[in-house]
């Protein structure tokens, strides 16, 4: 993801943000004393609600992908050696 909004919401997240986040997320589980705070230290630039509702919005995006309602991409098969598809 670029700049722009993340998961389609709210403020503005760069890439490198994402990452920072994803990987602060692997580090503090729900047990994590102060949990958003360490996440929004860790990505630089957020505030904790924003942490925690990039979180929020990224677990209802799952749940839409998983319960089927954000359809499947339709990929050709690019058999035969054709690149173009």
């Amino acid at each position: 993801m670029s700049s722009g909004s993340a998961y389609g919401y709210g403020s503005t997240w760069t890439t490198k943000q994402n990452k920072l986040f994803e990987k602060a997320l692997a580090s503090y589980d729900k047990e994590t004393p102060d949990r958003w705070h360490n996440i929004a230290q860790a990505v630089g630039g957020k505030s904790a609600e924003e942490v925690k509702r990039h979180y929020e919005l990224l677990v209802l995006d799952l749940m839409h992908i998983e319960s089927g309602h954000v359809p499947m991409p339709n990929y050709r098969n690019c058999g035969n050696g054709n690149n173009r598809c």
